[in-house]
């Protein structure tokens, strides 16, 4: 049964439930400092453990940063595979997602960690989400006319991970990926303070005119 924790030993679950802290930890110093900043050291400070103690836990700064990487990515994932698959619902859970947790977002769609190389599984993850978007529109393919970078993307199909989506369907979830990730990141790095406009109706409207 899925969560069943019954046939851990003690301690497993002691491991498991200090590396849920850990990672705990690790969010609240992200939102403070930045991921950059990430210390295992501070983390064990704060926990009252050595930080020797705590590398048994996680063996490097990238490995706690890898695991709340892919937590963010399985976050997301099932986000959008919750919505609706029409292209507005799963507009609509993307900013509601990055709206409850903008750190969270920023691990994934910020600034790349100095040093950082993510591991290929969190890919995989991230193609779950491109395949709804790809989904979403073939359904919405007919009737638009082709464009030169549908070409250029019949040649370029790599990061579709084999979707066969019909052009223009790669194009226009590029382009939805592309500027509503621009506005979301914009609204949530405090861009449009001040400026006087509500980004919950700038996003409804580059959401509309993607429909056109």
């Amino acid at each position: 049964m899925a969560g069943d924790t019954s046939a851990e030993t003690p301690r497993e679950r002691y491991r498991a439930q200090v590396r849920a802290e850990v990672k705990e930890r690790a969010r609240e110093q992200i939102a403070t400092a930045g991921a950059s900043a990430l210390s295992l050291n501070a983390i064990a400070k704060r926990m009252g453990m050595s930080g020797p103690a705590l590398y048994r836990y996680f063996g490097s700064r990238d490995e706690l940063i890898t695991e709340l990487i892919r937590d963010a990515y399985r976050s997301l994932a099932d986000a959008v595979g919750a919505a609706d698959g029409d292209v507005a619902s799963l507009a609509y859970a993307l900013r509601a997602w990055a709206l409850a947790d903008p750190h969270r977002y920023f691990l994934i769609y910020g600034t790349p960690v100095p040093g950082y190389q993510a591991p290929d599984d969190t890919t995989a993850i991230a193609s779950e989400i491109m395949a709804r978007l790809l989904d979403a529109f073939t359904h919405q393919a007919e009737g638009h006319a082709r464009t030169p970078f549908d070409a250029h993307l019949d040649e370029h199909r790599e990061w579709t991970d084999g979707h066969p989506a019909p052009a223009p369907a790669p194009r226009r979830a590029l382009a939805f990926w592309t500027r509503l990730h621009g506005a979301l990141s914009l609204e949530l790095a405090g861009h449009f303070t001040g400026m006087g406009f509500d980004p919950a109706l700038l996003f409804a409207a580059e959401l509309e005119s993607l429909g056109e």
